[in-house]
């Protein structure tokens, strides 16, 4: 269970620094269109603007994402175990060894990597609801499920 805890955090984690990363970067566009002067080249002044508004939209929406991401982590008990695969699982796999959480990527704990990915994700969907023993083809690559935890 120690090791499902060190995956969520290492989860947190990536989430605080894109969370961090987009709000300081709307925070950046909101600053520069408030000191951003009108000149006599109108269209040039509105042209920075609307940039800087899609900036700060585009931001918003990675900030939505993120959030959404963080309510599905909170979802996740890390001192529980099942025997098929569910939100919170760890999957050994014959092509790697994948955390059903959120898609962070690659994570490292204790020396070993791990893949975060969505339950939502085409591979995520083919794990849901699998266990030990199952088999099953996705993109061309066979997976073997050799453990869940």
């Amino acid at each position: 269970m120690l090791l499902k805890q060190s995956l969520h955090t290492l989860c947190q984690s990536y989430l605080d620094k894109n969370m961090g990363n987009a709000e300081a970067a709307i925070a950046d566009a909101r600053e520069a269109a408030q000191n951003e002067t009108k000149s006599s080249a109108g269209d040039k002044y509105e042209t920075a603007r609307e940039m800087m508004q899609q900036d700060i939209d585009l931001n918003n929406t990675r900030l939505l994402q993120l959030r959404q991401q963080q309510q599905i982590l909170d979802r996740i008990v890390t001192n529980t175990s099942s025997a098929i695969v569910v939100l919170g699982s760890i999957v050994h796999t014959t092509q790697g060894v994948y955390y059903i959480s959120i898609g962070a990527g690659k994570l490292v704990a204790d020396g070993t990597t791990y893949y975060a990915i969505s339950i939502d994700s085409p591979l995520g969907k083919q794990l849901k609801g699998k266990q030990a023993g199952d088999v099953f083809t996705v993109n061309d690559k066979q997976y073997n499920i050799q453990d869940v935890q």
